[in-house]
């Protein structure tokens, strides 16, 4: 069993109660309630920001800048991965028809939680977290999937299944997406789920 810790309303269990954990963010929004609910129990995430699906390099660079804003206001250390959208793309190659929550979104999620998984191994965090997790847009199961893939070639990385939907930290999203005035969009970064949602970019703003 992991540490419990009870300092804030929603209690949250750290596998093997590690004290270091690696925070995969998709993006400012995404992180914060999960970010603040860590705090509130004394844990002190590094976010880590591999996001090689989101195109073009402007929308990826507004997301960016925005979670390390976020990150910088908490007084947290983030580190980005290498942006290699063309590598994404051939982690994708042939489902690039398929809908949201389909093949496609699990080769997505395995490739960026493998990129944390290995920072992971490499950088002594025995404990891997995502905030892909807390999206209802997300399939939890899939991303869960994804994240057990991504920690299986390192034994001393255990991948944390956390729900992050519950204990009101959906609605705590919300009031901070609003607080810090998040850049936010409907899609998840890359361009298949940008043409399904028929969602502008903000250089087509």
């Amino acid at each position: 069993m992991g540490k419990k810790r009870q300092t804030g309303p929603f209690r949250v269990e750290v596998p093997g109660g590690g004290e270091r954990v690696l925070l995969h963010a998709c993006c400012a929004p995404c992180s914060s309630a999960i970010v603040e609910c860590l705090l509130n129990q004394g844990i002190r995430p590094v976010i880590f920001y591999s996001n090689a699906n989101i195109f073009p390099k402007a929308e990826y660079d507004i997301r960016l800048n925005e979670c390390i804003r976020f990150a910088r206001s908490q007084g947290l250390e983030i580190v980005e991965d290498t942006y290699d959208h063309a590598d994404w793309r051939r982690c994708a190659e042939g489902l690039e028809h398929e809908p949201e929550r389909g093949a496609r979104c699990l080769a997505c999620f395995t490739y960026r939680l493998s990129h944390a998984a290995r920072y992971a191994s490499e950088h002594g965090f025995p404990v891997l977290a995502t905030t892909l997790a807390s999206s209802r847009w997300k399939d939890l199961a899939q991303v869960n999937a994804a994240g057990e893939a991504a920690c299986a070639p390192y034994p001393a990385v255990t991948w944390w299944p956390q729900n992050w939907r519950k204990g009101g930290l959906q609605d705590r999203r919300n009031a901070l997406l609003k607080e810090y005035g998040f850049y936010n969009q409907l899609f998840c970064g890359c361009e298949f789920s940008r043409r399904q949602n028929d969602t502008p970019l903000s250089e087509d703003l």
